[in-house]
């Protein structure tokens, strides 16, 4: 989350948090309750949550058993985050090597090799590049085909660095659907909020490339795992099946009008829907746990987590 940080990209306040824990805990998650991380870290049985690694109040364990560097607004476009003034990925790894030497001090260098190469890393970044960063700051600059070479290059550097540090069990999740996200509905699909099929385009031939230059780090470093995350094609599954999944409602939020709210327009302010496990997306941008729980049980089913090890 965004809790430690001098930014407006935050949502530590109600109804973020809703139905986290007891109900009503606000905690800086992008969501109603949980999201991928605590569940992911829950799946592998690590830990039912997984704190930020900037809580002032993370204890030893937390550094052990797993922590979350990850900054919401973030993007592989390093301008992404300087625009949304979040930790970007070269300020993430710097974090992480704190992390390192803050453990060093705590099981030996020896202890935190092995914690570091038996740890998995997952990495999501990506959609605030096509939504927010290429159509208002880089579109003139590049087409859609070069702005997505540039932002796997980035992405390349940023999992080579992470090699380089010491991980070797690393995946990494792709875009989603972007143009069928509730905001994207809004601002790009007319009238009658399509899903849009630019921003869509875009999203899978960023994954295309994606999944090549995954399999390329397999073959540069085949003592590491690389493990390719499509969420893309879950998620849209969701969405055009809703009921399917249990879901009724597909192309609105559950904050507010549903159609644009998210982070702070999302707020004490906003109406919510009474049940939000009817809903695929809890804000315009950022799905409902129970979305959450879904998604990740169609991610990582066994198979996928096998090839971790």
């Amino acid at each position: 989350n965004n809790n430690y940080i001098f930014t407006i990209i935050k949502c530590n306040f109600l109804p973020y948090g809703r139905d986290f824990g007891r109900g009503n805990q606000p905690t800086g998650r992008f969501s109603n309750g949980l999201t991928p991380s605590d569940i992911v870290a829950a799946k592998f049985g690590v830990k039912q949550l997984l704190p930020p690694y900037l809580d002032p109040k993370l204890q030893r364990q937390d550094l052990l058993t797993g922590v979350s560097f990850a900054s919401g607004g973030t993007g592989y476009d390093p301008l992404t985050s300087k625009l949304a003034l979040t930790l970007s990925l070269s300020n993430q790894l710097d974090k992480f090597r704190e992390y390192k030497n803050k453990t060093t001090g705590t099981v030996g260098e020896n202890g935190v090799a092995t914690i570091i190469s038996k740890s998995i890393y997952i990495l999501c970044s990506g959609s605030n590049d096509i939504t927010n960063t290429y159509p208002l700051f880089r579109r003139e600059k590049y087409d859609i085909a070069a702005y997505t070479d540039f932002m796997i290059s980035h992405a390349t550097n940023f999992l080579q660095e992470l090699y380089g540090l010491g991980a070797r069990r690393i995946g990494v999740i792709t875009l989603p659907v972007i143009g069928c996200l509730p905001s994207q509905r809004t601002l790009r699909g007319g009238i009658h909020r399509a899903c849009s099929d630019s921003e869509n385009q875009a999203a899978m031939l960023f994954n295309t490339k994606l999944l090549s230059q995954m399999d390329a780090l397999k073959k540069q470093f085949p003592d590491a795992r690389f493990v390719f995350l499509d969420i893309y094609n879950p998620l849209l599954n969701m969405i055009q099946n809703p009921a399917k999944y249990g879901f009724e409602v597909a192309n609105k939020g559950c904050c507010g009008t549903g159609d644009i709210e998210a982070g702070i327009l999302c707020n004490l302010f906003s109406p919510v829907c009474s049940n939000t496990s009817n809903y695929i997306f809890w804000d315009s941008f950022h799905p409902t746990q129970a979305a959450y729980n879904v998604l990740s049980s169609m991610v990582l089913d066994d198979n996928k987590i096998n090839e971790f090890f």
